[in-house]
């Protein structure tokens, strides 16, 4: 009887192991690779976020339960085996939490046992104990542990002929694979082939076997790229078995910054693996067409601008249709982004479109500008007040044609004249169309509308949030020394005389004496841009939204610890002092744009003292709560079950992050730990004409 249920079992492997196989990669074709189609698999990794110690720990396959007889050859339908007793002693510690925390979700009992190698189970006891007992019970169907062999843990890891894994979803079947810490799905096409100033439409194929083990091509930018660049990336901890809903998780949806002329869902900083590892939830990164092919519009045309936009909706209904089949939740989705992805965020949530297709979003550094201070038409103001078509063409309209030679006599003539400019060469013209428009459809106000209830915003909680310097990265540092204050904002802000004594005078933007006056000047300066740009506007935002129920809870954060960032003034980061060769974040330095993303994803390589890991730690585990439960505060019965100690301290130190509720705040500041305050710079924005009370009253 048992050598039948192991022959049935092994037919049933080599049944799910007969689907197509690829021929565009060599590697590939050398065997068949795993389905999901007998059993869900989990990756189990204690992830710490420290890329430097990956070596220390393992990480295991959890397959379904099963009889004894039939686990082994379960583990080898992945290229693997039985875990060994040897190993989870080696690595107790990581596995006590690892079973805990599969208690905690549901996942398993309090008291589990599992098949390993060597025809034994390993039982765990109020998760302080690991027992290793001969296996009675041979028919008993208990959970499987199996060995993950792909040791590469970071975003560099290759597809092999080991360690694939087909899912099917939708008609058709995509070919991912792992590396230590996730499956991932790399290069998927989200959409048909776009069209030239045409709306993208979902991908339409079926029957096909798409490879998805290498990214696809980044929309066409200014560094390459191509005008076929739909695509998204999935980096989760969980395929569910073939048609089973069970377990799924949460989806962070990520866009990418770029100033809608750049980036791309491939960026190493926003990979999504290690979060999704740490926090067990599911990360969907994706491109949209950028520059002129995704924003330009002609007024009297069917050429009505948005279409990178539009793409980020497409994006958004693949991942609705199909993300179930990996792991996540259709119906817990949280839009999030930097920059320019910041800037789509803050569009989607008034998109009639967009509106019900997510269920959260978090805004980092979103550009507002404004009109102040005689800075009218400042780079910041496009991302958050839509250019009507007439306008957005008076800025980024004949002079496209002109710099692409497409002088004809009628508009017609030019518009076919610009089709036929290769893409690369259309982005790289020297002016390009970079800006959201009020299109009337997936566009329909002229910012988000956040004074009152409406069907023109979504109802939904928010985070925003600034790095305390943004500013500093789009400010101009003087070419050559200057002599005075005054002459240095003037340079550093491009503001005339009169305007940089305004600021001087005003007393609210103190001047700290170094001793170098281009550099103190600076420091003046981007404080002055960063709450004009950044901060002025996200707090009026998420201040207007909350006491105008236009959001159901609306959070705030500043980050006080960060690393890089877009840095074009070669500012640096923090100076090198002894026991800090990667320079002392305890002493002066410049958070920059963009230096927040290894907080949220887990990814920065480079860690300066304990704090930044601690930080980053603590900080994702807030980003990652909300996706959880639209509320940033993890629980502190989750906290001991995954063993996150730090940051379970840090949150018992400190006290909840609390919505915002009133003209102070409350904000959160992101460091370790991090400490609650009321708003920043309150009178500051005033005088920038950015008072919350400005932004409630239907100013902006």
């Amino acid at each position: 009887m048992a050598g039948r249920t192991v022959v049935s079992f092994l037919v049933l492997v080599i049944a799910a192991l007969l689907v197509p196989t690829l021929t565009a990669n060599p590697l590939v074709d050398s065997r068949p690779f795993l389905s999901n189609s007998e059993t869900s698999l989990t990756l189990l990794y204690q992830n710490n976020f420290n890329l430097s110690d990956s070596a220390s720990h393992v990480s295991a396959i959890l397959l379904d339960p099963l009889p004894q007889s039939q686990a082994a050859s379960a583990c080898a339908a992945l290229s693997e085996t039985l875990i060994s007793e040897s190993t989870i002693r080696a690595h107790r510690a990581d596995f006590l939490r690892q079973f805990s925390y599969l208690a905690y979700s549901g996942r398993s009992s309090s008291v589990q046992s599992y098949h390993i190698n060597g025809g034994v189970v390993v039982t765990t006891g109020n998760f302080n104990n690991l027992a290793f007992k001969p296996n009675i019970a041979r028919f008993s169907r208990l959970p499987v542990l199996c060995t993950q062999s792909t040791q590469v843990a970071f975003a560099n890891a290759t597809a092999s002929a080991s360690n694939q894994i087909s899912v099917a979803s939708q008609g058709n079947t995509f070919v991912g694979f792992r590396n230590k810490k996730s499956f991932r799905f790399q290069g998927i096409p989200y959409a048909d082939t776009p069209k030239r100033w045409q709306y993208s439409a979902l991908y339409s194929p079926r029957g096909q076997t798409i490879q998805a083990t290498s990214y696809g091509p980044q929309c066409a930018q200014g560094g390459g790229g191509s005008e076929d660049c739909l695509s998204l990336n999935i980096q989760t901890p969980y395929i569910p078995k073939s048609g089973s809903r069970k377990n799924l998780k949460p989806v962070l949806f990520w866009i990418h910054g770029g100033g809608f002329t750049g980036g791309t869902g491939a960026d190493p900083l926003s990979d999504g693996g290690d979060l999704a590892s740490r926090e067990d939830i599911v990360v969907v990164t994706i491109n949209y067409r950028l520059s002129t092919l995704g924003f330009l519009a002609i007024p009297g045309t069917s050429i009505k601008g948005n279409y990178g936009i539009q793409d980020q909706i497409t994006a958004l209904e693949w991942t609705i249709k199909n993300i179930a089949q990996f792991g996540g939740d259709p119906k817990k989705i949280t839009i999030s982004g930097e920059s320019a992805g910041a800037g789509s965020v803050r569009t989607l949530l008034g998109s009639p479109k967009a509106i019900g297709k997510f269920q959260g979003a978090i805004a980092m550094s979103s550009l507002g500008g404004g009109v102040t201070l005689g800075l009218s038409g400042d780079y910041g103001t496009t991302y958050s007040t839509y250019y009507s078509i007439p306008q957005s063409y008076a800025v980024a309209g004949q002079n496209i044609f002109q710099a692409a030679g497409c002088t004809q006599n009628t508009l017609d003539e030019q518009i076919s004249c610009l089709e036929t400019v290769p893409a690369l060469d259309l982005i790289r013209l020297s002016s390009v169309a970079r800006y959201v428009v009020q299109d009337g459809t997936y566009v329909n106000t002229a910012q988000l509308i956040v004074s009152k209830k409406n069907a023109s915003t979504a109802h939904i909680p928010v985070i925003f949030g600034v790095a305390r310097d943004d500013g500093a990265s789009f400010s101009t540092y003087p070419k050559t020394p200057v002599t005075t204050e005054v002459e240095g904002i003037q340079a550093a802000l491009g503001i005339s005389a009169s305007y940089a004594q305004s600021i001087i005078d005003s007393g609210l933007f103190p001047y700290y004496d170094t001793g170098n006056v281009t550099f103190d000047s600076f420091n003046v300066s981007q404080r002055v841009a960063t709450d004009k740009t950044f901060r002025c506007i996200d707090q009026a935002t998420v201040y207007a939204g909350s006491k105008s129920g236009a959001f159901q809870s609306a959070y705030y954060y500043q980050m006080e610890r960060s690393y890089g960032g877009y840095d074009p003034n070669n500012l640096g980061g923090p100076p090198i002092t002894p026991g800090y060769p990667n320079g002392n974040p305890n002493l002066p330095y410049f958070r920059l744009h963009g230096s927040d993303m290894p907080w949220l994803f887990g990814t920065l390589s480079t860690l300066r003292d304990a704090n930044d890991l601690y930080s980053i730690q603590l900080t994702a585990g807030y980003f990652a709560e909300y996706v959880r439960s639209r509320q940033p505060n993890p629980k502190q019965s989750y906290l001991r079950a995954r063993g996150y100690t730090t940051t379970l301290n840090a949150i018992e130190r400190t006290g909840p992050w609390l919505p915002v509720k009133g003209a102070e705040g409350p904000i959160k500041l992101f460091d370790y730990p991090s400490y609650s305050s009321s708003f920043i710079d309150v009178p500051q924005c005033a005088f920038l004409n950015y008072s919350v009370s400005y932004y409630l009253e239907g100013g902006r």
